[in-house]
């Protein structure tokens, strides 16, 4: 830093483990470009909503689009300032080089889940996703016992890869970058399920028009590269 130079005041903000890694090369990006450093916390969806909702102080929160509904309507974050952020799917994975079961249709991945010794999800929109579709099948009984639910922040990747769960499901953008690992796909397209994943200005923000400069870069274009490299669709 040249002498007598004024040091910025870093932007914060907090998001779900989903957004983690694309928000990580974002602010990098951003801050290269515009010499205005960005740190974001990335943690479980639920610890995130809890922490904003209990008044931490963030400038920016980028969360599932109904956990923001939850804080604009508690006056939280500013609903003005909302920008949809990117979409992501339901991932399947299994340990890297183990078999891979048979996801190309709907009855095919219900009888590959009937077959798993164990099953892997997360308490996101993923793992409710999920639960919804073994109780529509009819099978949430049948495989209750053999269920692994992830706790909040721990990545459903790390339990397939050590393996502790044979069959893992979460939003591919959290399974696509972890070692140990096979990424198979995405779920069959007639029960596929996209989380909107948003961003807003905390009402605890003191930087609020600094905080539009970077939500702004954040749906513009150029971040659109960055988003499909990790495993998200630009909203």
């Amino acid at each position: 830093m040249v002498r007598g130079q004024a040091v910025r005041k870093p932007i914060t903000g907090i998001s779900s483990m989903a957004t983690r890694q694309v928000l990580a090369e974002l602010a990098v990006t951003y801050e290269h470009l515009s010499g205005q450093p960005v740190v974001i916390e990335s943690v479980g969806g639920v610890d995130a909503a809890r922490r904003v909702q209990d008044g931490e102080a963030f400038d920016i929160v980028v969360l599932a689009e109904d956990a923001l509904d939850r804080l604009a309507a508690a006056g939280r974050v500013d609903p003005a300032s909302r920008v949809a952020f990117a979409r992501s799917g339901i991932g399947v994975a299994v340990a890297a080089g183990q078999p891979r079961p048979d996801l190309r249709t709907e009855a095919a991945l219900r009888d590959s889940i009937l077959s798993a010794c164990s099953i892997g999800y997360s308490t996101g929109p993923s793992g409710r996703h999920l639960t919804r579709l073994f109780e529509r099948w009819g099978i949430a009984d049948i495989i209750a016992a053999r269920i692994v639910q992830a706790p909040p922040g721990v990545p459903v990747g790390d339990l397939v890869a050590r393996g502790d769960v044979a069959l893992g499901f979460q939003q591919l953008s959290e399974l696509i970058h972890l070692p140990g690992i096979d990424v198979l796909g995405g779920l069959p397209s007639e029960i596929q399920f996209n989380t909107v994943f948003s961003a807003a200005i905390s009402c605890s923000s003191s930087e609020s028009d600094t905080a539009k400069a970077l939500l702004r870069f954040m749906v513009a274009p150029e971040s659109e590269a960055v988003k499909l490299r990790h495993g998200v669709i630009p909203a």
